[in-house]
């Protein structure tokens, strides 16, 4: 059994500081052994660091590092909720919205920024469902938000 814990330092992944909410809102709600995660933006010091749209203003190179940062903070969160990642039974569900131009067709390469973090973290036997929708704008402008449902241990 994977030990997300001994993952993260075994990849010398450092979480960033959980961000806190941007408004009237909580970042993360448990009802019985499901955590739910407010949506997850690509921020750093409570700042965006990834503006625009994918396939515009941002290449999908960089959609996919948004990806990645989001979920780090995902992550984040959900340790400072648990205590420890090791509570995490099973990624259940990650949607992924993406700012697009309109025109962007290779959402799913952007989305694996955040996949394959949890992948890493996690091991392969917790992966996800996944949604992945292309969309106009986002909080703060940002060029990723992340949905993130885990399963926890009771």
């Amino acid at each position: 059994m994977v030990s997300a814990e001994v993952s993260l330092r075994e990849l010398g992944i450092q979480l960033p500081q959980a961000p806190k909410p941007f408004g009237a809102y909580v970042a993360a709600v448990q009802t019985g052994n499901l955590l739910f995660l407010t949506g997850m933006l690509p921020v750093e010091n409570q700042k965006p660091k990834f503006v625009g749209r994918i396939g515009k203003e941002l290449d999908g190179a960089a959609g996919r590092e948004a990806a990645e940062l989001a979920a780090l903070n995902a992550l984040a969160v959900a340790r400072e909720r648990l205590g420890s990642l090791d509570k995490v039974t099973r990624v259940v569900r990650l949607g992924v919205y993406i700012a697009t131009s309109g025109d962007l067709v290779d959402q799913p390469r952007v989305a694996d920024g955040a996949s394959e973090l949890f992948n890493k973290v996690f091991g392969p036997d917790k992966m996800s469902a996944r949604l992945v929708i292309g969309v106009a704008r986002l909080p703060m402008d940002t060029a990723v938000e992340l949905e993130v449902i885990l399963e926890t241990k009771s």
